[in-house]
């Protein structure tokens, strides 16, 4: 009769996977494993995160708690209000059990890692060992510097440099847990709770567990990957992954993303197919902003990456930022991609730049105006990723777009959705008109467009554009003084 292993914790987070788990894998590799997952439902509010992202996570806690019991893996479920509460919780948990050692892989903003820290002191105190992974990057956050041993700030350079470096001990992905014998006495778990999404039938895009998720990543690989290049950009058309609902969550791991897609390209990193070279970049881009916020964390808390774009004077024009969010701007392009996030949780990428830098070039608005209101409603909200993209949208962040880089929204409807069929699909109040027309149907004479069922746009982009260029002139002029 098999011997009952030392028992080990294993705090699972954003890594809702029972496979390619680093914190899991090796926790099983040196005991029995009892796994742990906490709700932080105020800290959760605090931070913006959505109802559809919190509604998704406790989805995909059913699932896995199926695919951990195949493993006789057991899960402890606990509902705590802040992460204060998470160290003396771990800590007591562990002394309760017996357990040998705490295992959790890293996560990387400021009040996590504090968190974590905190979590590691406790498990010192009690005597418990504490093993940390970092799991959701393919390298080590703050490993990879420049010549001058400095961060990249920009990401060509920094992709160049990790393909450099790269292994394939660094992508291939960690097989499954060991099967242990079932263990017995495992405290039970608090009651479920309830988040209600805003968006409808998100299920059905986006249906729990590892099954789905690594379905949806092969049909993406094997019938949409090599078009990805020529297709992502246009959003009547399903032309890109759809997957980071399951990336951000940890059901699916950058590791099983990235290894997909190099067995599809014959290992390639930067040649053979264009689409699949594309994806594995953007992938990267997902990386570099991950680094960026481990190697400058002010940008966690509200501060622009370049501070003095902070100086900006930004407007915060309550009824500018209703229009904006309700899909009223009077920009078809724009309100089409907002009535999409509010209906669907998610946004066309190409449409997240076009909606960004109008907040921020045309209304100029507030960025972090913009950035909350999509952590609020995104179902794939991430710090990281979102942050980064709005800051280069708004010209305030690394690698950002230069400040005279402003998109025109009806030439970007134009040329990514010419036929008008996204605009269709979400202003069917404007469905009628011809395809010229529904682009900007304020300016087009059209006797068929009515603004007492369309609204005129906010403001002239002409105007706008020439406006915010004055005030980043301004900004660069009084930082040279």
């Amino acid at each position: 009769m098999n011997k009952i292993k030392p028992l080990q914790l294993v705090w699972l987070r954003r890594d809702l996977r029972s496979r390619d788990n680093k914190a899991l894998y090796h926790a099983s590799q040196n005991g029995s494993v009892i796994c742990l997952w906490f709700t932080f439902e105020q800290q959760w509010q605090k931070h913006h995160d959505s109802p559809n992202k919190l509604w998704f996570w406790q989805e995909n806690i059913k699932p896995l708690q199926k695919n951990l019991e195949t493993f006789n893996i057991p899960l402890i479920t606990r509902n705590l209000q802040s992460f204060d509460d998470a160290a003396q919780t771990i800590s007591s948990l562990a002394l309760e059990l017996g357990c040998q050692g705490v295992w959790f892989n890293n996560e990387h903003e400021t009040h996590e890692n504090r968190r974590d820290n905190a979590v590691e002191q406790a498990c010192e105190l009690a005597g418990i060992n504490c093993n940390r992974f970092y799991d959701d990057t393919l390298c080590q956050p703050g490993s990879l510097l420049n010549k001058q041993s400095l961060p990249y700030k920009v990401f060509t350079p920094f992709r160049k440099a990790l393909y450099k470096q790269l292994t394939p001990d660094q992508w291939q992905p960690l097989p499954p847990p060991e099967k242990q014998q079932p263990l017995k006495n495992i405290p039970a778990s608090d009651p479920a709770l309830t988040f209600h999404p805003t968006a409808k039938d998100i299920h059905k895009q986006w249906p729990a567990g590892e099954k789905a998720a690594h379905k949806a990543l092969k049909e993406f690989i094997q019938n949409r990957a090599e078009n990805y290049k020529d297709s992502r950009d246009f959003p009547a058309l399903s032309g890109t992954s759809i997957i980071s609902p399951w990336l951000v969550a940890g059901v699916l791991s950058i590791r099983q993303c990235f290894s997909s897609a190099l067995a599809a390209n014959s290992g390639e990193l930067d040649t053979g197919n264009t689409g699949l070279c594309c994806w594995l970049s953007e992938l990267v881009w997902r990386e570099f902003y991950r680094h960026i916020l481990v190697q400058f964390p002010h940008i966690c808390h509200n501060t622009a990456f370049q501070r003095e774009t902070d100086k900006l004077p930004w407007l915060h024009d309550q009824k500018l930022l209703e229009k904006w969010q309700q899909g009223q701007t009077g920009v078809p392009i724009v309100d089409a991609a907002m009535r999409q996030l509010t209906a669907t949780g998610w946004m066309h990428n190409r449409l997240r730049m076009v909606v960004a830098m109008y907040l921020s070039k045309d209304l100029r608005l507030d960025w972090r105006l913009g950035e909350q209101f999509f952590m609020e409603h995104l179902l794939d909200g991430d710090l990281a990723s979102n942050n980064g993209g709005w800051q280069w949208a708004a010209s305030t962040g690394t690698d950002a777009a230069p400040y005279f880089r402003i998109f025109n929204p009806v030439s970007q409807s134009l040329k990514f959705d010419p036929d008008g069929a996204f605009l269709r699909q979400w202003l069917p109040e404007l469905a009628e008109l011809d395809n010229k027309t529904i682009h900007d149907p304020a300016s087009s004479g059209s006797l068929f467009y009515d603004d007492s069922v369309y609204p005129k746009p906010l403001v002239d982009h002409k105007e706008a554009r020439a406006a915010t260029l004055e005030a980043f002139k301004a900004l660069k002029s009084k930082n040279k003084q």
